[in-house]
């Protein structure tokens, strides 16, 4: 008598790049719709112009379209990246001799750091115009993403084709440094808790609560130790003309002093912590389910 045939397994995905691709587009939507109302009240909270004159607590949603447009291709260009670069390291790792499950010593975490930089850096090609557009509705500088976009394309007769692109991605150099921080922090954190909870149960992988439980702490820390660069960030994307880094961060700190730089880092810590949990927890529900594991 033949033996049963094993169960067939439709929703698996064998290639490791489709895996990150699906599983990050998905994680990037559901992270940024949830906690959508939190990012919003986050940068009026930074704003120059102060909370109130921002908008307060009225149209949270404002800016809302670029995210949705924005947050699958952007996430899922992270993972891609960060994916192939990780396992770029581990390959060399084994046949350095070493085994690719190794977690001691420091070149494990520094494959991590370098996936994570470059997954940033390939991300904010998308994220960087998204967050332009979604930061000046959130401020209510425009009704909505539309007229904000209309408004940055329509002044392509006196700054050129140039400018309109300077003005898209005005605040790529300081979004890339502050996210590369943040990922260098968050990212090795979450694979070292990640590795140690699948060696303590002898099981391979994690399951998708331990993974957003593991998220959200290493964003809580990440988040804090960054907020002055989103500080930053955030005033460079909301200012009139386009400024420096160097001189904007001078500005702010003889106007406002060093508290201004660790404006609204308590819903920064929130809506990251809580964001952590939704990404990195909904990305481990994709890539399990899409690889078979329980």
């Amino acid at each position: 008598m033949s033996s049963p045939s094993p169960p067939s397994h439709d929703s698996q995905v064998s290639s490791p790049f489709i895996r990150a691709l699906l599983a990050g587009g998905i994680a990037g939507t559901a992270v940024d719709m949830s906690l959508y109302p939190i990012d919003t009240l986050k940068t009026r909270l930074q704003s120059a112009g102060g909370f109130s004159a921002s908008g307060s607590f009225r149209g949270i949603y404002a800016g809302v379209g670029s995210a949705l447009v924005g947050s699958a291709p952007g996430a899922a260009l992270f993972f891609v990246t960060y994916e192939g670069v990780k396992m770029g390291f581990a390959q060399r790792r084994e046949g350095n001799g070493a085994s690719s499950v190794k977690t001691g010593g420091w070149s494990e975490p520094l494959g991590h750091m370098l996936a994570a930089s470059a997954g940033e850096i390939a991300s904010c090609a998308v994220r960087v115009p998204t967050e332009v557009v979604k930061q000046r509705a959130q401020a209510t500088q425009q009704p909505g993403s539309m007229a904000v976009l209309r408004h940055i394309l329509a002044q392509r007769g006196s700054i050129g084709l140039g400018g309109v692109w300077g003005e898209l991605y005005r605040g790529w150099g300081i979004t890339v440094f502050r996210e590369v921080p943040f990922t260098v922090i968050q990212f090795p954190l979450w694979e070292v808790m990640k590795g140690r909870r699948s060696k303590s149960t002898g099981r391979q992988g994690v399951s998708a609560a331990e993974s957003g439980l593991f998220g959200s702490l290493a964003g809580a820390v990440a988040a804090a130790a960054t907020t002055p660069l989103d500080v930053l960030k955030t005033r460079m994307m909301l200012a009139k003309e386009k400024q420096a880094a160097v001189p904007l961060f001078m500005s702010i700190l003889r106007e406002s002093g060093p508290n201004a730089f660790f404006a609204g880092i308590v819903p920064r810590i929130l809506w990251i912590s809580a964001g952590g949990a939704i990404f990195l927890g909904s990305y481990q529900l994709a890539y399990n389910t899409m690889t078979g594991i329980t």
